[in-house]
């Protein structure tokens, strides 16, 4: 049963994965076919922004009302109407119109998905449940590429994604008794865990004695927080610096690595082109070999692990030598870095912040995850064009060591706090 649905999840993500990728594949003819300029594309992604936002923040809210695997069925449905809108859009306007639902889809199943494999498997199941989100973006603009070199045009990739979609929530609203009895199995499971001293599955805070019996309640139990009180948890600002700083990281090492390569380190721009898909094949790849070793090391250590390969790979890319393989090579273990660290982040938030408020947390998360990804690529854009385009290094090691040193005090924070409330317990067993 938990094979089961945890085979669904993958490939929910696939299928969230395959519509991010698909627009950046079809806008050089879309454009022209629609007559607008090729900035236009911004505008489309910054609504579906703003939409993945609302409903990121949204996302206690309905997943508490709802339960997530009906908000999952649902937003995907909501994303599948959205890309078929995109398909028979003839107009840009419609296009932005369209952008609406499919950001607010795309924005709940995320925020929704994360937390219940955070809450209900390992760390082990979330580096392959992001792992799976990497291929829906691959895979995608094969899709694309096949439907416009067959003559079948733009239009049929969005239809062929969209019927995908369909298909997949299908296969979720027929899979609605089976999260039910997950989340009962496995709630019931970390609670008798932590009843008898023996750690719940996957879980660190259970390993090192810091779960809470506010950690073990069934989190549709509780009541959902409002944004000011999930904000005023402990430590919750460090941890949306974090992930806000690594988005930053990912997403402007995604859109300007070309760029530098052949503008700075006058590369070859088919050479550069294909260096730049291998950073988001090395975070594909490594997200994968990271579900072998992440639960023997724990969330903690594989942030650091990540961080520190990252840090590698940038100082290999900002190297004054002229060998073209260096920074090459240096944009493929930058993605390598990166790749436990986002799951890594997320799966670490119901140990430190409570299985009650992980849902607030994460869809927190998530919003600003989205918030880093739309604003810092834009603001690397303006300040290349003033300072320069090899700036691309020193932009990127300034948002990773700010999450080294934000990630390290959250876990000072978090280490005392448990130490204090472990302590309470004791004085409270003594009495």
């Amino acid at each position: 049963m938990y094979s089961l649905l945890l085979a669904v999840i993958y490939a929910a993500f696939i299928s969230l994965g395959l519509p991010d990728s698909l627009l950046g594949s079809a806008w050089p003819v879309m454009h022209g076919a629609l007559g607008v300029p090729v900035s236009g594309a911004g505008m489309i992604t910054m609504i579906i922004s703003a939409g993945t936002i609302v409903s990121s923040l949204f996302s206690d809210r309905l997943t508490r009302r709802f339960g997530a695997g009906r908000v999952t069925a649902v937003s995907v449905l909501l994303t599948a109407a959205a890309l078929f809108g995109f398909s028979v859009s003839g107009k840009f306007w419609m296009l932005c119109l369209w952008a609406v639902p499919y950001g607010l889809g795309a924005g709940a199943v995320d925020a929704a998905l994360n937390n219940f494999v955070a809450l209900y498997y390992s760390s082990r199941d979330m580096s392959w449940l992001h792992c799976f989100w990497g291929l829906g973006t691959i895979i995608s603009p094969y899709i694309m590429s096949h439907s416009l070199q067959a003559g079948l045009g733009w239009q049929n990739g969005y239809r062929t994604v969209s019927f995908l979609q369909l298909g997949l929530a299908a296969i979720l609203i027929c899979s609605l008794p089976i999260w039910r009895k997950v989340q009962r199995a496995k709630g019931a499971a970390a609670g008798s865990s932590a009843g008898t001293g023996a750690p719940a599955e996957g879980s660190r805070a259970a390993e090192e004695g810091l779960m809470t019996e506010e950690s073990i309640v069934p989190e549709e139990n509780a009541r959902p927080l409002t944004l000011m009180q999930a904000l005023r948890l402990d430590g919750v600002w460090l941890v949306l610096i974090s992930f806000f700083c690594y988005c930053a990281l990912e997403q402007t090492a995604m859109l300007w690595a070309s760029s530098y390569l052949v503008q700075f380190r006058g590369i070859e721009a088919s050479v550069a082109a294909r260096f730049a898909s291998m950073f988001c094949i090395g975070i594909t790849a490594g997200r994968f070999f990271c579900g072998f070793i992440s639960d023997r090391l724990g969330d903690k250590r594989m942030i650091r692990l990540g961080t520190g390969v990252a840090l590698l790979g940038i100082a290999l890319v900002a190297l004054p030598v002229r060998a073209d393989l260096i920074p090459l090579v240096g944009l493929v273990v930058i993605g390598l870095g990166c790749a436990p660290i986002y799951p890594c982040i997320i799966h670490a938030t119901p140990d430190r912040f409570g299985r009650n408020h992980s849902q607030a947390v994460i869809g927190i998360q998530m919003a600003c995850a989205y918030v880093g990804t739309t604003l810092m690529p834009p603001l690397f854009g303006v300040l290349s064009s003033v300072l320069g385009i090899g700036l691309f290094a020193w932009y990127l090691l300034f948002f990773t060591l700010l999450m080294l040193i934000v990630s390290e005090r959250l876990n000072r924070k978090l280490q005392r706090r448990d130490a204090a409330a472990a302590g309470a317990g004791a004085e409270r067993r003594g009495a």
